[in-house]
C-alpha cells in the first residue's frame, strides 16, 4: 500500500536583516558619539586652551561644514562603488581623525583653533557617506512595511550614543583628562570598521540569508540586488537627475523639514553639555550623566515613532498619514524646549529637555521618508542632498548660539532659536510636502 506523501514544510525565514540593523545601529551610535566628543571635552579643553565662546562655536561647527560639502559626493561614491567599501573607509578615517584630536593639546597659540577646526572638518568629511549609506542598506534589506521602524531604530542611535557614551566620556575627562576621550573613541571606531567590512554585503549575496527571507524582502519592495557589482555599475550620477530631485516640491519640503529637526540635534550634540555646566552649574561628571536622561527619552521616542508610523501604514495604506502624523505630534512636544529659558530648577530643565527630545525622536522619520521617496537608482545621491540640507543646521546652530551666548551671557536666546525651528518643520511638511510617494526619474531624452 502506498504511503500518502506529506508536503514539506517551508523553511523558517532567516532574520539576518535584524542583525544588519543592529550593526548599523552600533556604527551610528559610535558615529554620533564621535560628533559629541568635543562637546563633552569642550569645557575642560576650552579652559586648558583658553578658547572663547565664539571660537568654541566655530570649532563645534567645523564638523558640519565638511559634512554638508561631502554629502552629494559621498552619495555618488556609494551609488558607484557600493556601501561596503565606501562606508568601511568612512568609519576608518573618521575614527583616525577623532583620535588625532587628542594630540591637539600639545599645540599652543592660535594654531590650536586652526588645528581643532581642521580635524573636526576632517571628521565631518569622512562621516558624510554614513547616513546615505544607512538609507541604502535599509532600502536593500527591509520591505516597505518594516522600513519606518528600521530607519527610526538606526536614527535613534543619535540619542543612544549619549546614553551609552556621555557618562563614559564625562568619566574619562574627570578621571584622566580631556585628551583621553579622543583616544578611546578613535580606537573604538577603528575596531568597528573592521567588523563592518566582514559582515556587510548585498542581501542577495549574504550567506546568512535564506530564500524565505530574501523573498519576503523583495516582495515588500526591498532592493535586494542594490549592492551587487552590476547594480552599482548601472548607477547614473548626472546633473539632470539632480535637478529632478531638487525640482520635486515633495522632496524640498522634506529637505527643509530635516534642517529644522537637525537644529535640535546639533544643539544637543554641541552646546547642551556645555549649557549644563556653564548655565546650570553642573560638574562635567554630572553633566555627562544628566545629558544621558534626555538622550534616553529621545531613543525611546525614536523607536516608538517608527513603530507608530509602520502601524499607521498597515492600517491606512497611506505613507503620507503614516509619516506625517508622528512628525506633527513630535514637533509640538519638542517646542517645549523654549520653557527651559524660564525654569530655575536644574532638575526640571532636565525633565523638560527629556520631553523635548522624546518628541524629537518621535518626529525623526526623515530617513524613512527618503527610503520611501528616493528614485530607485538614485538613493545614495538623494540621501546626500537630503543630508546636505539637514546638516546646514550643524553649521548654523553652533555659531548662532555661540554669538548669542557671547553677546548676552545667557543661553535663553539660543533655546528660543532651537524651539522656533520646530514650527518650521511643521510648516515644511504640511505646507510644502504633499503626498509622500517614490519619485520616478525621467530620462534626459524624454
Amino acid at each position: 500500500m502506498t504511503q500518502p506523501q506529506t508536503e514539506a514544510k517551508p523553511a523558517p525565514r532567516s532574520r539576518m536583516r535584524y542583525w544588519i540593523l543592529l550593526l548599523i545601529f552600533v556604527i551610528t551610535t559610535i558615529n554620533y558619539a564621535d560628533r559629541a566628543t568635543f562637546s563633552i571635552a569642550g569645557d575642560a579643553a576650552s579652559g586648558d586652551l583658553g578658547l572663547s565662546p565664539i571660537q568654541m562655536g566655530y570649532i563645534l561647527s567645523a564638523f558640519a561644514w565638511a559634512y554638508v560639502l561631502g554629502q552629494i559626493p559621498g552619495g555618488a561614491l556609494l551609488d558607484k562603488f557600493g556601501t561596503k567599501l565606501i562606508y568601511t573607509l568612512a568609519i576608518a578615517f573618521w575614527s583616525l581623525f577623532t583620535l588625532f584630536q587628542g594630540f591637539s593639546g600639545f599645540i599652543t597659540g592660535g594654531a590650536v583653533v586652526a588645528t581643532l577646526f581642521a580635524l573636526r572638518f576632517a571628521v565631518g568629511l569622512a562621516e558624510s557617506p554614513s547616513f546615505p549609506g544607512n538609507a541604502r542598506l535599509v532600502a536593500a534589506w527591509f520591505p516597505g512595511s518594516e522600513r519606518g521602524t528600521a530607519s527610526a531604530i538606526f536614527n535613534s542611535a543619535q540619542y543612544f550614543s549619549l546614553v551609552a557614551f556621555a557618562p563614559l566620556m564625562g568619566w574619562l575627562v574627570h578621571t584622566f583628562d580631556w585628551h583621553s576621550v579622543f583616544f578611546v573613541m578613535g580606537g573604538l571606531g577603528i575596531l568597528a570598521a573592521i567588523i563592518f567590512w566582514k559582515v556587510i554585503s548585498s542581501p542577495a549575496d549574504h550567506p546568512g540569508v535564506n530564500k524565505a527571507e530574501l523573498d519576503h524582502i523583495e516582495a515588500g519592495g526591498g532592493l535586494i540586488n542594490m549592492e551587487t557589482s552590476a547594480a552599482t555599475k548601472s548607477a547614473s550620477f548626472n546633473w539632470h537627475n539632480v535637478k529632478q530631485v531638487l525640482g520635486s516640491r515633495m522632496l524640498i519640503g522634506v529637505f527643509i523639514g530635516q534642517y529644522g529637526i537637525n537644529v535640535l540635534t546639533y544643539f544637543f550634540v554641541t552646546w547642551f553639555p556645555i549649557y549644563l555646566v556653564k548655565e546650570r552649574g553642573l560638574s562635567i561628571l554630572d553633566a555627562g550623566f544628566a545629558a544621558a536622561a534626555p538622550a534616553l527619552c529621545g531613543f525611546v521616542g525614536g523607536v516608538l515613532g517608527g513603530v507608530i508610523s509602520d502601524q499607521l501604514l498597515k492600517k491606512t495604506g497611506s505613507l503620507t498619514i503614516a509619516r506625517k502624523t508622528p512628525l506633527l505630534i513630535g514637533m509640538v512636544l519638542s517646542a517645549a524646549i523654549i520653557a527651559c529659558a524660564y525654569i530655575q530648577e536644574s532638575w526640571l530643565v532636565i525633565v523638560v529637555m527629556a520631553i523635548a527630545f522624546f518628541g524629537k525622536g518621535i518626529a525623526s522619520l526623515g530617513w524613512a521618508v527618503v527610503s520611501d521617496t528616493s528614485p530607485r537608482e538614485f538613493i545614495g545621491v538623494t540621501g546626500g542632498i537630503f543630508n546636505t540640507f539637514g546638516n546646514t543646521a550643524g553649521i548654523v546652530t553652533p555659531i548662532v548660539i555661540g554669538y548669542i551666548v557671547s553677546a548676552t551671557g545667557s543661553f535663553d536666546g539660543g533655546l528660543w532659536f532651537v524651539g522656533l525651528h520646530c514650527i518650521l518643520v511643521i510648516a515644511a511638511y504640511f505646507l510644502i510636502t504633499g503626498k509622500i510617494e517614490r519619485l520616478t526619474l525621467k530620462s534626459s531624452e524624454g
